[in-house]
């Protein structure tokens, strides 16, 4: 416990040293203007070329998520039932963000059996490296989350600058289950600069889950070298969706600004934030709207 809150401090002192250098961080954290165009975290957005729609902003269910669990999870059944299908209906949440080492699967389950499927996006990641595994990984996922298909399948926690060949077995599972209509987009969760770049450079990849935000923390690269790669990946028709938008938890005592730098920078379809609570939720809207 004394070296995981040693860790977090270095994280923040290394985000402080780094803002105070960059003079990109210090106008996006610092300057009270708003943005020239209005946002909402309801605002119905397309995944690239995926033709996927869903909302600008998604539930994220992967606070210090590992393991099956996740501060989301560990709500509880009902309090985070609760909280997904709040955000559908009181704020217009439509995208879901999962992953199989959150263990938030059998929630999105049981608030799925409230909505129409087809007014949800689902995403959901695998950690699994084995193609035979990640075949098995999709029957399981869709038992867990009671649907027919998913709308989303990444690679999760991609690291390699070989990945595309490394998981080329992996790739082509999904590339069949799309075809299958077993999902409808694939892509990864990229956390190297290495595996970014790959990603950028790989056709295959239809979705990709980015760190994003101004003073660089829990990124893959500082953040001018990251929204360059992303604009590569948006000029090939790419969905990009933003995580690390608070620098998790760097950014706690500056949400509004970290959410204004998110959406000015114009290289995000939709970006992710786990609310741990209906307030938190609320916050975050009226954040997104106020930018």
């Amino acid at each position: 416990m004394l070296r995981r809150d040693f860790l977090r401090r270095t994280a923040r002192t290394l985000g402080v040293a780094l803002l105070s250098r960059s003079s990109v961080a210090r106008a996006a954290l610092n300057d009270p203007d708003p943005l020239p165009q209005k946002f909402q975290a309801h605002d119905e957005i397309v995944l690239g070329n995926t033709g996927i729609r869903t909302s600008r902003l998604a539930m994220g269910t992967g606070t210090i998520g590992y393991g099956g669990a996740s501060n989301q999870t560990r709500l509880g059944n009902s309090p985070l039932t609760t909280l997904l299908l709040n955000g559908y209906h009181d704020n217009g949440l439509r995208f879901f963000d999962s992953a199989d080492s959150y263990g938030s699967h059998p929630y999105i389950a049981e608030a799925l059996k409230h909505i129409p499927r087809d007014e949800v996006t689902v995403l959901t990641k695998t950690d699994n490296r084995d193609p035979a595994g990640v075949r098995a990984d999709l029957d399981r996922f869709r038992k867990e989350l009671g649907v027919d298909y998913i709308d989303i399948v990444l690679i999760h926690c991609v690291t390699e600058g070989d990945w595309t060949t490394r998981y080329r077995g992996i790739m082509d599972v999904l590339s069949e289950a799309k075809h299958k209509g077993v999902i409808r987009a694939h892509g990864v969760s990229c956390h190297s600069l290495p595996a970014l770049r790959a990603a950028a450079a790989a056709p295959w990849v239809e979705v990709d889950l980015v760190r994003l935000n101004p003073i660089g923390s829990h990124m893959d690269a500082d953040p001018e070298t990251v929204i360059g790669v992303i604009k590569q990946m948006r000029a090939q028709g790419k969905g990009i969706v933003g995580m690390k938008i608070l620098g998790q938890g760097d950014l706690r005592n500056k949400p509004s600004e970290a959410i204004r730098y998110a959406l000015g920078t114009g290289v995000l379809d939709a970006f992710t934030i786990g609310a741990e609570s209906q307030k938190e939720q609320n916050n975050l809207i009226q954040r997104v709207a106020a930018a």
